[in-house]
């Protein structure tokens, strides 16, 4: 398995990353060391595509022969009206990150989403008759939210600075699930929620490296609500949110797991494999 091509040739495959900025991207890191544990031959390699260019580069991109590509901000809304196809998910959350060749273009896909649901199994964190409360009614909030609706979590309390919009997303995911399982509200709506402990996912960028010392909600009341705190962040490694969660009791994760799935899920579609579990935690360890 662990065959390493010695060079490029003219079988390699190229795969990319369309986004702007994409030079602090770690996704080559990830994709060129999957395909030397899987013997593939391809290459993977960030593109900047400057603003008004997307379509070009999409084109370009299959008239190129490329195998795939994923997309980053600010794009990942914006790409979907250049796609042969998108999947359901993808559709209806709005946002695709990975492109997959099909015939006469490419087809949209959020790996995002199903990158996070299987580094949160992985993690022992399920969401399926859960009790969730998700902080953050931005484009990740609101993706997160549709994943817990599809995957059959009990209840999703979505707390939101804007309050009115949290309520605006909410209704938005019971209606594409057909369920009634998302309540929008303030971020100091915890307050008012049923006294049981809660599996909470953080989906603000607060927090975010440089601003380390700040969590959406700063009463340590809150963290205790909660019994796993699962922070999308990856950087800083620990976030105030998870440092706050481990302090009252509860277990807690970051995001960098997730970000190896997302790249583990768009590289097994790429190249029609599996990837060992074992290569994806080599990959987890080496980027800790």
């Amino acid at each position: 398995m662990e065959e390493v091509f010695a060079a490029i040739d003219g079988k390699t495959r190229v795969c990319g990353l369309l986004g702007n900025p994409v030079e602090h991207t770690v996704s080559p890191a990830i994709h060129n060391t999957l395909a030397r544990a899987c013997g593939v031959n391809l290459a993977y390699l960030p593109f900047l595509v400057e603003e008004g260019r997307l379509f070009e580069a999409v084109q370009g991109a299959y008239a190129l022969h490329m195998l795939g590509l994923n997309v980053t901000v600010p794009y990942k809304r914006d790409v979907i009206p250049f796609l042969r196809e998108t999947d359901p998910l993808a559709a209806a959350v709005g946002s695709v990150n990975t492109l997959v060749r099909i015939r006469d273009g490419f087809k949209g896909y959020n790996t995002d989403m199903s990158g996070l649901y299987r580094a949160m199994r992985e993690d022992g964190v399920f969401l399926e008759g859960e009790n969730v409360i998700l902080l953050g009614a931005g484009g990740v909030g609101r993706a997160v939210a549709h994943l817990c609706a599809r995957k059959g979590a009990a209840c999703v309390y979505l707390l939101n600075r804007d309050a009115d919009k949290a309520c605006r997303v909410a209704q938005e995911v019971n209606e594409k699930s057909a369920r009634d399982c998302v309540q929008g509200m303030g971020l100091d709506g915890w307050k008012r929620l049923p006294n049981r402990k809660f599996l909470c996912i953080q989906a603000t960028s607060v927090g975010l490296y440089p601003d380390c010392e700040r969590s959406p909600v700063e009463d340590p009341a809150f963290y205790e609500r909660i019994h796993t705190g699962y922070d999308l962040i990856y950087r800083p490694a620990r976030t105030k949110f998870m440092r706050l969660t481990k302090e009252a009791g509860g277990r807690c994760c970051n995001g960098l797991k997730m970000l190896v799935y997302q790249g583990v899920e768009a590289f097994e579609m790429w190249n029609g494999l599996t990837v060992a579990k074992e290569v994806a935690e080599r990959i987890y360890d080496t980027l800790s």
